[in-house]
């Protein structure tokens, strides 16, 4: 029996696709603190959202950060709503953020 390896690209895509028909992952709500943040020219946002013990990527387009009343900043606790999803060509799932807010606020997300 000959077995046919796939390539890494549909391994990505395969793996992207599964991650996108997931209902819970579609719509987390999550908290932590935000660094390497960086305000791209075009208005995105990049950051890392992280913990005591792990962290994960994270991009607010810029028609997403229209909507917030805070700048954020590297040490910054954040509560985020977002989908997870994989960014394909690197093979990298990362939270893309629709709504955030300071952590200790009451939450309006």
């Amino acid at each position: 029996m000959k077995i046919n390896p796939i390539s890494v690209t549909e391994l990505n895509k395969y793996i992207k696709d599964v991650v996108a028909e997931d209902e819970f992952l579609n719509n987390v709500f999550v908290s932590g603190e935000i660094s390497n943040f960086k305000h791209h020219y075009t208005g995105h946002m990049y950051f890392t959202l992280k913990d005591e013990n792990s962290l994960i990527k994270c991009v607010m387009f810029k028609t997403m950060t229209a909507t917030l009343n805070f700048m954020p900043k590297d040490g910054m606790k954040v509560m985020v709503l977002g989908s997870v999803g994989v960014f394909e060509r690197d093979g990298v799932y990362q939270i893309y953020v629709k709504a955030m807010q300071e952590d200790g606020l009451r939450s309006s997300l």
